[in-house]
């Protein structure tokens, strides 16, 4: 850390370095074209008049150049007016973290006309699609179809938005999805609300709306109750760490982690600094802010790089007026903020721990199934980073934050743990 600056108010040195980087993402500026005073949807069509697919450098290391190409190849050989926009969604951008703002924006500024668009959707793992005439070749349900399937569970961004190219050039976005979400509100018998017949004497008009209607209310009964499940988890709050950081986060080798960790924490302090409202939250989200910097100038290894976006989450917890914040997910932190605590036992041992972890942890181990877990390495070999001795490593005493009881990964990193277990 810089000497001549207050340690716990200042970044570290290289969070300074990303900061110039940071700073032009989150304005929006990107390059030549943002120099002309072109909106951020303007400078989207621009790009994709060239390319059929856009890319925010943000994603670069989650979609790379080789993706990329890709996909605009699968996207000529269809013949098809789709475009794929790949931006971060957060609550406060351009967009107001909305794919169909986005959409709307970027169509208009194409000038209209018959097209698809391709986003990412507003749920992790998630992509959206809206469509030009609408429903000409069943895009929305196309691109919905995608979170439904078991198949693409662990899958890239790139691979997902390829799966959804096929079924929009197949035209069969409807029975995929009628497929892939035929379990959601219906029977055993598979009834359903489709099938439930009409009350006797109706008349042929009110059996008709009901039949068009009833599968319609339904799905849209499961996609609210997943918006609210999420939203709830915290994810609409306006400090969340959004979804894409930590897929993007998966996908980066180990130096583009450090780039996108030295963002998140140029972001935190941006944040905790512009924050009104409680004064003990801002000074804790200051607090994990000076930490998270420590951290960062002092990783070498992807475990210490998953702890600085573990103070990062934790710097915004504290800013976020939702109580009772969740840490990152105990087996992978880069999975994101996790979704409830289970009870786990680690293999070969008797005791049992209380754990977070988000959603796909926690369907593995209620299949009893091995979650995926991050790994560091033990005396020359790669182990579950909760198997090194808790001496020797902050983030196996502290499972990111999930095995602490009455203090925090900043006040650990505060008191030395880290600097003493990387030495």
């Amino acid at each position: 850390m810089s000497t001549d600056l207050p340690h716990h108010r200042r970044p570290a040195r290289a969070v300074l370095a990303a900061a110039a980087a940071a700073a032009a993402l989150l304005c929006g500026t990107a390059g030549p074209a943002a120099a002309d005073g072109a909106s951020p949807g303007g400078r989207i069509a621009d790009a994709l008049r060239t390319s059929p697919v856009y890319v925010d450098p943000s994603l670069s290391s989650a979609v790379g150049p080789a993706e990329q190409q890709a996909l605009v190849a699968q996207i000529r050989g269809t013949g098809l007016p789709i475009r794929v926009v790949l931006v971060p969604l957060v609550e406060g951008d351009n967009w107001g973290g909305k794919p169909e703002q986005l959409t709307e924006v970027v169509h208009e500024r194409m000038g209209g006309g018959p097209a698809i668009l391709i986003t990412p959707g507003d749920l992790a793992g998630d992509i959206a699609a809206r469509e030009w005439p609408a429903h000409a070749h069943q895009a929305e349900r196309a691109a919905a179809s995608v979170y439904f399937d078991d198949s693409l569970k662990g899958a890239g961004l790139a691979k997902r938005v390829s799966r959804a190219i096929e079924i929009i050039k197949a035209g069969d976005g409807d029975r995929v999805y009628d497929r892939l979400t035929a379990h959601l509100g219906t029977s055993p018998g598979g009834g359903g609300a489709a099938g439930a017949s009409a009350p006797p004497g109706s008349s042929p008009v009110v059996r008709i709306v009901t039949l068009a209607i009833g599968p319609l209310l339904v799905l849209a009964a499961a996609w609210l109750l997943l918006r609210r499940r999420s939203r709830l988890r915290g994810f609409g709050t306006p400090f969340a760490m959004p979804r894409s950081v930590f897929a993007a986060a998966r996908e980066a080798d180990a130096e583009g982690l450090r780039e996108r960790a030295g963002e998140e924490v140029v972001r935190l302090g941006e944040e905790a600094r512009a924050a009104a409202g409680d004064p003990a939250g801002i000074e804790r989200a200051l607090d994990a802010y000076a930490a998270a910097g420590t951290v960062l100038d002092r990783a070498r290894s992807v475990p210490d790089l998953a702890g600085v976006f573990a103070l990062v989450a934790e710097g915004r917890a504290a800013l976020s007026p939702a109580p009772g914040a969740l840490p990152l997910c105990f087996f992978h932190p880069l999975h994101g903020p996790a979704a409830r605590r289970i009870p786990w036992r680690p293999l070969g041992r008797r005791e049992q721990l209380r754990v977070a972890a988000c959603e796909s942890c926690l369907r593995a181990v209620r299949a009893r199934r091995a979650p995926e877990v991050l790994t560091d390495r033990l005396d020359g070999r790669p182990v579950p980073y909760f198997e090194v001795p808790a001496a020797r490593s902050l983030w196996a005493a502290t499972g990111y934050g999930s095995l602490l009881s009455g203090d925090s990964l900043t006040e650990r990193v505060q008191r030395g743990d880290f600097t003493r277990t990387a030495k």
